[in-house]
């Protein structure tokens, strides 16, 4: 007996049809050749690891967020929570990679969370990473690399706010919070942005923070919440750090480091006033180790599209030894909710990806209009043929229901002639064009370069395998 099963997607996940499909294909294919313009090779990983791998690196409260279960072989193993644990793996799994070794990975990972606006249970993240370099100059060029993704994705307001683990630890030194009282500490001023001061101090009372610790915590941020429009206010900002901190080491470290960075961004291309040194911005995964870094857009209010930093000490825990490491992480799918909402989308995204529909009249004529599409696809251009069986209208109906561009009409009289028919669905009018050039003619009117203009270094490694040895 057939049963009916209810067609739904799971909660916290979605299905990517039609248009935003391919504006997702879109990012991602703006977003590599960012990383590869730095100098960033792909990485692949699988999507499920052992459990050992994935718990214990994210902090007590993410770990609980990981998709983990038992496979068929009695192994604990678990989804992927992110791409930089299985990068550590990978790293400290094949010593012969090379120092450093910068990568980029573009995949979806996996958390349990509670679904709400800008938070799904399965996204997609877009990470680049260097491992085995301590130069601030790494972590310079993950900053570079960020903003560069953003400038080309034609965002035109976003804020980097720049932080370091080591100025925080020194900032809870000198209010004299240790242990599990420092992360209560993090979690609340964490809810600066969202809450405001009012909120934070209510909530550090409810902590158990004295309030004279809360007073003397927001007196420090007025006094260093600065312009800074430019690096030299940047700057001024660290100075007044460094007043404060004076006999903090770990605090002047971080500070110092800070610094390096921002000599570093400016060369680098990233844009003054698109970056800011913020003390209450705060990662919440535990492995960070230097500089920290978020990435802001003011509208819409859906928290940050990319964050990372410095991470020491994460491959260690897989090699035994430490291997510096540092980078960034982009919000995939908030970056598509942010291009949707603004109206960024590229032109040319809605509709279809064909650009020439292919008639078929009957049985007599399939045969051409196959030879035709393979001619076309051949040229570059992107071809359907009709599979329905339609009469001709409703070939032509279908094509421009899904704003095909250009229609070919190839019956029995334009195969006499060894002609084609094309219709511009935009405008309607019709051209007759010579069997043999057709694709060409087309491919040039879709602003497709020919072949024998377009480097292929792989078509000619094909070639040569076809045509054998000799």
């Amino acid at each position: 007996m057939s049963t009916t099963v209810q067609a739904r997607t799971l909660q916290g996940m979605r299905d990517w049809l039609g248009q935003r499909a391919r504006l997702k294909q879109w990012v991602i294919g703006e977003l590599r050749e960012t990383f590869e313009l730095f100098g960033f090779e792909p990485l692949d990983t699988p999507a499920v690891e052992y459990a050992e791998t994935l718990k214990g690196k994210y902090g007590e409260e993410a770990d609980k967020l990981i998709y983990g279960f038992e496979d068929r072989g009695g192994r604990a193993v678990g989804l992927r929570y992110d791409l930089t644990v299985p990068l550590a793996r990978v790293v400290a799994q094949y010593p012969e990679l090379p120092r450093p070794f910068k990568r980029y990975h573009i995949a979806p990972v996996w958390r349990a969370e509670r679904p709400q606006r800008g938070r799904y249970r399965e996204f997609t993240q877009c990470d680049v990473d260097i491992a085995g370099s301590d130069s601030s100059l790494a972590d310079a060029e993950i900053i570079a690399v960020v903003g560069a993704g953003f400038d080309r994705l034609g965002f035109p307001d976003y804020t980097v706010r720049l932080n370091s683990r080591k100025l925080l630890a020194g900032l809870a030194g000198w209010l004299d919070v240790s242990g599990e009282r420092t992360l209560s500490l993090f979690r609340t001023l964490d809810k600066l942005d969202k809450i405001g001061w009012e909120g934070v101090l209510a909530e550090l009372g409810e902590r158990g923070f004295e309030a004279r610790l809360g007073d003397e915590l927001r007196a420090l941020f007025e006094r260093t919440d600065l312009p800074q429009s430019s690096p030299d206010e940047s700057r001024r900002v660290l100075r007044s750090l460094e007043e404060q901190f004076a006999d903090r080491p770990l605090a002047l470290e971080g500070i110092a480091e800070l610094g390096q960075l921002l000599d570093a961004i400016g060369p680098l291309g990233v844009r003054a006033g698109t970056y800011r040194i913020d003390l209450s911005m705060i990662r919440g995964l535990d492995y960070y180790t230097g500089p920290i870094f978020e990435v802001a857009v003011e509208k819409p209010k859906i928290g940050s599209v990319a964050s990372g930093g410095r991470y020491d000490n994460l491959i260690g825990i897989f090699s035994g030894r430490a291997v510096p490491a540092t980078g960034g992480s982009f919000g995939f799918d908030r970056i598509i909710d942010v291009i949707e909402e603004l109206g960024l989308e590229p032109r040319g995204l809605g509709g279809t990806v064909t650009q020439v529909f292919v008639t078929v009249f009957g049985p007599e004529t399939t045969g051409a209009s196959l030879a035709l599409a393979r001619d076309l696809r051949a040229a570059g251009v992107r071809t359907e043929v009709a599979l329905t069986g339609d009469r001709l209208p409703n070939q032509l109906r279908s094509a421009g229901r899904r704003n095909v561009p250009f229609v070919a009409i190839l019956g029995p009289d334009e195969i006499a002639a060894n002609e084609v028919v094309v219709r511009d669905m935009a405008s309607g009018e019709q051209t007759r064009l010579p069997r043999a050039t057709a694709p060409a003619t087309l491919a040039t009117r879709l602003g497709i370069p020919s072949p024998s203009a377009v480097p292929s270094p792989a078509g000619s490694r094909f070639e040569a395998r076809r045509a054998g040895p000799g």
